[in-house]
């Protein structure tokens, strides 16, 4: 046992406090990486987008694994603008005020995006449609992914951001090397408070942006099963 152990004896618990809630961010980040994985399948395969597929930089920091998503969030995000601006110049406007209806039918709401994404991609399928709806007419792209990247972006410039996300398999004392550079109370301390306080928004935001990237995933697989002719008008 080292001198700041005796001194305050609560150090090791704290320290494989910070231990656990850095793999709890990781864990997070990691199901961030394959919720956008995914959603890059779907907006590719059925929009027409071409963003590049993404991968956890395992040699990185969590900077720089926060700054990765954060770049393809908003290409995502440009590319969902860019459709629903298209939407809005060729929707008549009662029309396109309906797509954000809560209280329309969503089948109709379908009908009329699959008609737009066809007429700006030239072809499209049935599925196409329900993307479309789901992404834009809805929460997922205004609010949901603008809050991860918010939060993505505060985790990058705080005191987490420099540490590699490897860590975790190098041992004890070089992970608190690398997450501490010390193991004093007050930096343990300070260590256990920023991790809770980005975990807390951040597991909350994560999980609402893993959601409805499923809930699209599920309608498309779905979609795809039944068969994907266009929709009836």
């Amino acid at each position: 046992m080292n001198l700041s152990d005796l001194l305050y004896p609560n150090n090791p618990k704290r320290r494989q406090e910070v231990i656990d809630l850095h793999q709890k961010l990781l864990d997070c980040l990691r199901l961030n990486f394959k919720a956008t994985e995914e959603l890059i399948e779907t907006l590719n395969v059925h929009l027409g987008a071409g963003i590049a597929h993404v991968a956890m930089k395992e040699d990185g920091t969590i900077k720089e694994n926060c700054d990765i998503i954060i770049r393809v969030l908003n290409e995502i995000q440009q590319e969902v603008w860019k459709l629903d601006r298209d939407m809005k110049e060729k929707l008549e406007p009662g029309m396109y005020r309906k797509l954000y209806d809560i209280k329309q039918p969503e089948l109709g709401k379908i009908a009329a995006a699959h008609s737009i994404v066809s007429t700006v991609l030239g072809e499209a399928t049935a599925t196409a449609g329900i993307v479309a709806v789901k992404l834009i007419c809805s929460n997922v792209v205004t609010v949901t992914v603008s809050k991860l990247i918010a939060l993505l972006a505060q985790i990058g410039v705080s005191v987490l951001g420099g540490i590699g996300i490897g860590v975790l398999g190098l041992g004890m004392d070089i992970i608190l090397h690398a997450i501490l550079g010390a193991v004093e109370r007050e930096t343990l301390l300070a260590s256990i408070q920023s991790y809770e306080q980005h975990l807390a928004e951040f597991e909350e935001a994560s999980e609402a942006y893993q959601c409805a990237v499923a809930e699209v995933s599920v309608l498309v697989k779905e979609k795809v099963e039944f068969g994907d002719a266009p929709p009836h008008q």
